[in-house]
């Protein structure tokens, strides 16, 4: 068993009396000192999330093509006015470090030479969604209530984008879901107009 798996049963397991609640949540700086010790293999994908160790789901090519390409939009159109992270940590809080597919911070880079991107740097968080929807949906509520201001869920099984905006204590105020023929525009940066297909590639070329 993975040192991964041994740390998570550990972590979610019920005590003799069911209860979990007692059991130790991982810190932010807890799981930083193991990444850095090597407790983890280098090709183990995992988060924290609330204090426990979640693993990632795989990514297959739809989801690495369709990675590239807000990649290279946001390369090509923003890059003089932003940082751009691609599959790299962010803090939310104490107990929670994920690693969206996209993200678009404050630069410059040297900002971040001793702790991650928090919510305070974040211009916006993006996840690509084939197998994980379900999962990359849950997440809106938590990149809400930790105040990301606005959340892209690229939808590669519907060739959509599900927009999250105006964050709040008990999730997103507002989520309006952009077919491939439309545009939209993103919060930072409002005089940027983008269309769905700039951002996942149309059905058949990333297959």
């Amino acid at each position: 068993m993975s040192a991964v798996l041994e740390i998570q049963e550990k972590t979610i397991a019920p005590n003799a009396n069911g209860n979990s609640s007692n059991l130790y949540r991982l810190r932010v700086e807890d799981y930083d000192k193991m990444i850095e010790h090597g407790i983890f293999d280098e090709d183990e994908r995992i988060e924290l999330w609330d204090g426990v160790l979640v693993k990632m789901s795989p990514k297959g090519i739809k989801h690495r093509t369709t990675t590239t390409k807000p990649t290279d939009y946001f390369y090509e159109h923003l890059r003089k006015f932003t940082l751009i992270q691609v599959q790299d940590p962010i803090r939310l809080d104490d107990f929670s470090e994920l690693e969206p597919d996209v993200v678009l911070a404050q630069a410059p880079l040297s900002n971040y030479s001793l702790t991650h991107p928090t919510p305070k740097d974040i211009y916006l968080v993006v996840e690509v969604a084939d197998s994980s929807i379900d999962i990359d949906r849950r997440k809106s509520v938590k990149y809400a209530r930790n105040g990301i201001r606005q959340y892209l869920i690229l939808n590669v099984n519907t060739n959509e984008i599900e927009d999250y905006c105006e964050p709040s204590a008990d999730g997103y105020r507002f989520k309006k879901t952009y077919t491939e023929s439309e545009t939209f525009n993103l919060v930072a940066f409002p005089e940027v107009e983008i269309k769905v297909s700039d951002l996942i590639p149309p059905q058949g070329e990333n297959e």
